[in-house]
């Protein structure tokens, strides 16, 4: 922007002074540790990104997902004895104040009850609350600029997308919200297959701390611990998108922070995951349009896909469904049926923003989540095997999901939902018509006998105007005669 060029050269010169010292993913990593929990998310997110940014640069980043400077052993004891309303030694058997990882907002210990069970309990960092609020102000600010000064301000939507985050940011610093949002998730998996999710005990939970069973676990990003342990990496790569497809399209309830920090793979090569405090959610609307688009881009249907994107009015009704549909072709088809080593997902970004800029293709705040996320799991699938078919291992999921909401068996099991209203409402079926008939019936037929006399004064006025013309007619053409 303009404004900001005299800024921008001030700052340049300042950084540059700085940089002399250090090499380019440290001091960018220090910058978002400077900025602040916000800002230390967005470099997770590049972290797992190494087809976008410069190796060095996404590995010095990834010490953003669990490597955070933590805060001090006085201050944990503090928030404990905050939390419980007396010290921590006498809320669990041992405690140990050196914290195991270490992230923007919270941090995880080791420690174990008074039955000797092993724990893992996250703190809460102190001020966290008040950093957030503050960081979220200035992304509302930087979102109005982007509005006023941007040629796509209105159109990319920023501030709704920024208060989109601001929600989901102030639900992640309620950690009793995020001990909830991890027994919905082991429930969903209650079979283990695919996902472990950790027990959470209540009786050791609180605003401010969660205490959870202790998992062992590689880190998913330790490709040479997992090989030595035999683990199929490859297997692996399917199953993390077996795994975000169904948290997606069956349950519409699925982990949305994605990074290495917070997946683990256990010894016999199961997925587990930690830190559910961003949780998205899709409503039955949300998830029957994506499996529309994601089923006929599969497919390769792009005219529906077109069709599907003007029905829902994320572009303008105006547009001509043609040239769209071309212009969705023309991104798409280079990339089907390819390996991930082989897109180029930069170039691919890029014309996914040319397509949407010229359609005039509005942002959907209520997606970022989701679309932030599919980011991470391209990204993590990308590492884990690059030769992984995204389509190949996520269309019999959808197939299946679309099956289940359409089929014979989605028709029984709303049946089955149904029935107990049914059951309550049949029998008093007969004195609700009997009443309707002597209370509604005089009233009802009175309505009618006036629509039927409206309609015919409306009827008999035309007539009456038809005659009048044809005697009009009829007079000019004996006058001319």
């Amino acid at each position: 922007m303009r404004l900001f060029r005299l800024i921008q050269i001030l700052l340049t010169l300042a950084w540059y002074r700085f940089s002399l010292s250090r090499p380019r993913g440290e001091r960018l990593r220090l910058a978002f540790q400077a900025l602040g929990p916000i800002f230390v998310k967005f470099g997770q997110l590049l972290s797992v990104r190494p087809d976008l940014i410069p190796e060095d640069i996404a590995l010095e980043l990834s010490k953003l997902q669990d490597r955070v400077p933590p805060f001090p052993p006085a201050e944990v004891e503090a928030a404990l004895r905050e939390a419980f309303e007396r010290p921590h030694t006498e809320v669990y058997k041992s405690f140990d104040l050196t914290p195991v990882a270490s992230a923007s907002v919270a941090q995880v210990h080791f420690a174990v009850l008074p039955d000797g069970r092993e724990v893992a309990v996250k703190v809460l960092r102190p001020g966290i609350r008040k950093t957030i609020v503050k960081d979220v102000a200035v992304l509302y600010v930087m979102a109005a600029l982007v509005e006023r000064y941007t040629r796509d301000g209105k159109r990319l939507r920023p501030t709704e997308v920024v208060h989109e985050f601001e929600k989901t940011i102030h639900d992640e610093l309620d950690l009793l919200r995020e001990a909830a949002n991890a027994s919905q998730l082991r429930r969903n998996f209650a079979d283990g297959r695919l996902l472990i999710v950790p027990e959470v005990y209540w009786d050791w939970c609180h605003q401010s701390v969660m205490t959870m069973a202790r998992i062992d676990g590689i880190p998913v990003n330790d490709l040479a611990t997992l090989n030595k342990l035999g683990i199929d990496i490859p297997r692996l790569a399917r199953d993390g998108v077996e795994i975000f497809f169904t948290q997606v399209f069956r349950d519409g309830f699925f982990h949305a922070d994605m990074h290495p920090g917070n997946i683990f793979v256990s010894r016999d090569g199961r997925y587990c995951g930690v830190d559910f405090g961003i949780m998205g959610t899709l409503s039955d609307e949300d998830k029957n349009y994506l499996a529309t688009n994601f089923r006929a881009f599969f497919h390769r249907d792009y005219h529906k896909v077109a069709v599907a994107h003007v029905d829902a009015g994320w572009v303008p009704r105006d547009t001509r469904v043609d040239e769209f549909e071309a212009a969705i072709r023309s991104v798409c088809e280079p990339i089907f049926d390819r390996p991930l080593k082989e897109i180029y997902f930069g170039k691919l970004l890029l014309r996914l923003f040319e397509v949407s800029r010229r359609f005039r293709m509005e942002i959907q705040p209520q997606l970022v989540l989701l679309q932030k996320t599919l980011l991470q799991v391209e990204g993590l699938g990308r590492q884990l095997d690059p030769d992984l078919d995204l389509r190949r291992t996520a269309q019999p999921i959808l197939e299946r999901y679309i099956a289940e909401q359409s089929g014979p068996r989605a028709l029984l099991a709303q049946l089955k939902e149904e029935a107990p209203l049914w059951a309550k409402a049949l029998p008093q079926l007969p004195r609700l018509v009997h009443r309707l008939l002597n209370e509604d019936a005089p009233r009802r037929l009175e309505q009618a006998i006036l629509q039927i006399e409206a309609a015919q004064r409306r009827q008999n006025r035309t007539m009456i105007a038809i005659v009048v013309l044809l005697a009009i007619m009829a007079a000019a053409y004996i006058l001319r005669i």
